[in-house]
């Protein structure tokens, strides 16, 4: 039975490899030629068939032994794929049900699945292999290695201390399940006799088995080659050892080494060996961001004590620690992004099958996969981009048929990028199909009675587009009937809002539509306008609000019943905070004739928030109210202030829609 931490390891590192063979498959079918990504293909395969050999998943690791066989075969030019699809087919197959053995694993199932039709069918394309024979390394004569200044002279003095240069190449045999187990093993070996001065490939590429089988070294040691050999030929799975002398051209011998020479030779190998990047448990992470939370709170709460008590030189230390602990917020919160290259890299794959599925030609074309986005996000946005993209193949990009009958490219395009603005990150889907048909949406929403025809027609063109968020807007059997979109795309509204988002869309006929997605940043931590009402606080998040202003009593007017302002030349409605939390009292004025209003906005849509006072902007924890407060109105959580107060944070979304 393995330990929680070596499956997680397993998880991980299995997950990037899967990946990597994926976006090499898809490369591969444009650049059929380019054998260099399938010597990738191969170590990834070789890599994971190990590690799945290693933990005992069975199933995975002979399924992936069969298809680092044909990643064999395409390197040696034994199978060819110019013009047939069947092979990369075939293995994007099989990289989907390693895909899913590896996500049962990581439900705590034993990874096990029928995978007998796909062996056979990758045993039925290996079989036309040639029986090659098998390549030799080296032909006995003396080596040249190309070695750097410090190091050539390090081997054309070392003969003065008694020493012997030799370039050792080692091959493993083809059967080897943890190559740099063996690795180690050998420079454990070299150690012992020798110093190892340089490697090739070099230290780091032999710690993530980016080799085929054989690896070379410059190595220095006072002990015969005879020696060397036999000892390095005891190590289990070490199939042939060649050592021949190790000469340097145009050495240069300005630079006499001291008699710690080799101490520093052996501290810049192992040196080499350490990575620049650290793997930490996420649960390690969120406990410190929990933390930090913590201390954001009592912070807040050291600002407010130093500005009571007015001492120059304790509101000078708070000053420090407020800057300090900003710092470091936003160091954890990098920490907790991740590239949204994770999100993204599902999608070719998708874009490949659907399309072929339908007949359709689509090209996607992704932008700003550096991007990074909260982990937290990541996992809740996947399902809504799926859901987008599936709408943009299936009801917005036609078929080369219909495309040529309207002057355009037989192949459509889908556009997904994403780039930062601000404390946003902001995700489009865009396509050059057939767009969103307005005629026909409004007829739907009137037939389903989400609207009437008075409200339609004093629709703008964007939230006309918009109607196709509303709940109940499309049912399966009318998805035909829209050349636009409809399938549950108030799911995905519904998704993206939780995350503190706002989805929009804009659309031509004819000449596609694009769907904008904005998210924060992050979800802990929040930007927000503190305002009261009667003796309560709330926290308005910052992002949604456009404004505050303070109103003059004759500048509210009345229209159908409610209040409203003109706003920038845009009538606005009024909401009394008051009202929708069902206080009792709220004096709603600053003097006897003004009142305090927040404005928030979504796109088009605007709200003017009435309070009492504005007490100003401040970063909270956002703390989730619980499963005994769940699906309160307009509140999304609530945060505890500095002076040890509960706040409720606004949810704005809910009082716009």
């Amino acid at each position: 039975m393995q330990t929680n931490q070596y499956i997680e390891v397993f998880l991980e590192e299995s997950r990037e490899h899967l990946q990597a063979i994926n976006d090499h498959l898809l490369n591969f079918e444009k650049n059929p030629e380019d054998k260099s990504i399938v010597n990738e293909m191969f170590r990834s395969a070789h890599t994971l068939k190990g590690m799945a050999a290693t933990m005992g998943f069975e199933s995975i690791s002979n399924l992936t032994h069969k298809m680092e066989n044909v990643f064999d075969q395409l390197r040696e030019g034994e199978i060819e794929i110019i013009d047939d699809v069947e092979v990369i087919d075939l293995l994007l197959e099989v990289t989907e049900v390693i895909e899913e053995m590896v996500d049962q694993i990581s439900r705590g199932e034993d990874g096990k699945k029928d995978v007998s039709h796909l062996i056979t069918r990758l045993e039925q394309i290996s079989e036309i292999r040639a029986n090659q024979p098998k390549k030799t390394i080296g032909d006995g004569h003396t080596t040249v290695m190309d070695l750097d200044e410090y190091q050539s002279t390090i081997v054309s003095l070392s003969s003065e201390q008694g020493y012997r240069a030799y370039h050792v190449t080692v091959k493993l045999s083809e059967t080897c399940v943890l190559k740099f187990a063996r690795v180690y093993m050998v420079f454990d070996a070299l150690e012992d006799m020798g110093e190892v001065i340089k490697s090739i490939p070099p230290v780091e590429d032999l710690e993530e088995e980016r080799f085929e089988w054989d690896f070379s070294v410059a190595y220095i040691s006072k002990e015969q080659d005879e020696v060397i050999e036999e000892r390095l030929l005891k190590v289990a799975e070490v199939e042939t050892v060649q050592i021949t002398a190790l000469t340097v051209e145009n050495a240069k011998n300005t630079i006499k080494p001291e008699q710690k020479g080799k101490a520093d030779v052996s501290a810049t190998r192992k040196s080499n060996a350490f990575s620049n990047t650290l793997r930490v448990n996420s649960e390690r992470v969120d406990r410190l961001m929990n933390l930090f939370e913590e201390l954001v709170i009592d912070r807040g709460r050291l600002e407010d004590v130093s500005l009571r008590i007015n001492d120059n030189e304790l509101m000078e230390t708070v000053e420090n620690i407020s800057r300090i602990s900003r710092e470091m917020q936003s160091m954890l919160l990098t920490i907790r992004m991740v590239p949204i290259e994770h999100v993204f890299n599902r999608f070719p794959r998708m874009v490949r099958g659907m399309a072929k599925e339908l007949n359709k030609q689509i090209a996607l074309e992704m932008n700003g996969i550096d991007t990074e986005i909260d982990r937290s996000v990541i996992d809740v946005i996947v399902d809504p981009l799926v859901h987008l993209i599936r709408n943009s193949i299936d009801h917005g990009i036609e078929t080369p048929d219909v495309r040529k009958k309207h002057g355009k490219q037989p192949e459509g395009k889908i556009i997904l990028q994403a780039y930062q603005i601000g404390n946003n990150i902001c995700i489009e889907i865009k396509d050059d199909g057939a767009g969103i048909n307005r005629e026909k949406v409004v007829k739907k929403a009137i037939e389903k009675e989400l609207l009437n025809k008075e409200q339609v027609a004093a629709m703008s063109e964007e939230e006309i587009n918009s109607i196709i968020f509303m709940p109940g807007f499309s049912t399966a059997d009318q998805v035909s009937d829209l050349s636009g979109r409809g399938v549950g795309l108030d799911v995905v509204k519904t998704k993206i809002q939780s995350l503190r988002g706002s989805i929009t869309v804009e659309s031509k006929i004819g000449e596609g539509s694009t769907f904008s997605i904005q998210l924060p940043l992050t979800l802990s931590i929040l930007s927000t306008l503190l305002v009261q009402v009667d003796q309560e606080i709330y926290a308005i998040p910052l992002a949604s609000v456009s404004e505050t202003i303070l109103l003059k009593a004759e500048q509210m007017m009345n229209a159908h019943g409610k209040k409203v302002i003109d706003y920038r030349g845009k009538v606005i409605p009024l909401v009394f905070l008051k009202d929708v939390y069902k206080q009792s009292q709220q004096k709603n004025k600053v003097t006897q004739n003004e009142y305090a209003i927040v404005v928030i906005q979504d796109g088009e849509k605007m709200l003017g928030l009435v309070v009492d006072t504005f007490l100003g902007q401040r970063e909270v924890v956002l703390k989730s109210l619980g499963d005994y407060l769940k699906n309160i109105f307009a509140i999304s959580g609530a945060t505890i202030l500095g002076n040890g107060k509960v706040a409720l944070i606004v949810d704005p979304n809910a009082l716009l829609h």
